[in-house]
């Protein structure tokens, strides 16, 4: 709970400084949906911990040879906040004069990670996609105690049950504009796919995980976290088809700046699809296993 208070509070400090994006992000991820994953994961836990069944020379050698690979290469970053930096000096000039020309979006931060960074962006989708993954292959979604249809995680609460089916259908709308208005305002598909699967989670702590599973079955959301994958990738192969780039949007209209649009709507789509998926995959991964003697 600590720790989603302090996310609440980077958050507002983020608004301060006036970095709406990431202050949704923090919002949505940080003191939303992270709060409820660790308390599921402390659900699993027992009091005290189990004797290792490996030694610990070995993780510590691979955690110290990385802590050293990692510190070695901040080695040759620029200064935090350093205005002689390159990033300040030719990137961000040249995203600030030219983006509105060739991207044609008012939110700069869309326009620069989903058009200009779109490489990296779908990197970073790949990886929420590996990691979904994982937690899957490690965990996986199992029946368990609290998939009863009739039991939720936090009892029957007339009350609670009201304001959930009052505000559920707003909080689903507005990850459906978050989803679509994230090239002119704050937001996008990352934060739209975090506050689809918190309005899920909700949904399943409220009136009982067996009624969340009906709605969105397990066995959707490996398809859907590699659909959204494939939906960002194949936009690339479509430009390189059209005769561009990867990820050159320019090939999708007539238009470039419509083609722009166009591709940046198609790759947020496919990142709130994969983030969504992976999310809810996780808390049912959590919430469904029984906890270990």
């Amino acid at each position: 709970m600590l720790f989603g208070i302090y996310s609440f509070l980077t958050a507002a400090l983020f608004m301060d400084l006036d970095a709406v994006d990431v202050a949704f992000t923090e919002a949505a991820v940080g003191a939303g949906v992270t709060t409820v994953l660790l308390l599921s994961g402390l659900r699993l836990t027992n009091r005290w911990e189990h004797r290792p069944r490996h030694g610990r020379l070995v993780p510590l050698i691979v955690v110290g040879i990385t802590g050293a690979a990692l510190i070695y290469g901040t080695m040759d970053a620029p200064l935090f906040g350093d205005p002689d930096a390159p990033a300040h000096r030719h990137v961000a000039p040249r995203y600030i004069e030219q983006g509105p020309q060739e991207v044609g979006m008012p939110n700069m931060v869309t326009a620069v990670l989903a058009s200009y960074r779109g490489y990296d962006t779908f990197g970073e989708t790949v990886v929420i996609f590996t990691a979904g993954l994982a937690v899957m292959l490690l965990l996986g979604i199992q029946q368990g105690p609290s998939a009863s249809p009739g039991r939720a995680a936090i009892g029957d609460q007339p009350v609670l049950r009201v304001v959930a089916k009052f505000l559920l259908p707003f909080i689903l709308l507005y990850a459906l504009y978050v989803q679509m208005h994230g090239d002119f305002g704050a937001g996008g598909g990352f934060q739209a796919g975090v506050i689809f699967a918190t309005g899920f989670v909700l949904y399943a702590l409220v009136f009982g995980e067996g009624h969340a599973r009906r709605v969105v079955p397990p066995r959707w959301l490996h398809r859907l976290a590699a659909l959204g994958v494939l939906i960002y990738g194949g936009v690339g192969l479509v430009s390189l088809f059209g005769g561009k780039a990867f990820l050159d949007y320019t090939v999708l209209a007539h238009d470039p700046v419509h083609g722009q649009h166009l591709g940046v709507l198609l790759v947020e789509l496919g990142v709130g699809v994969t983030v969504f998926s992976v999310v809810l995959a996780i808390f049912y991964a959590l919430s469904g296993r029984k906890r270990q003697a």
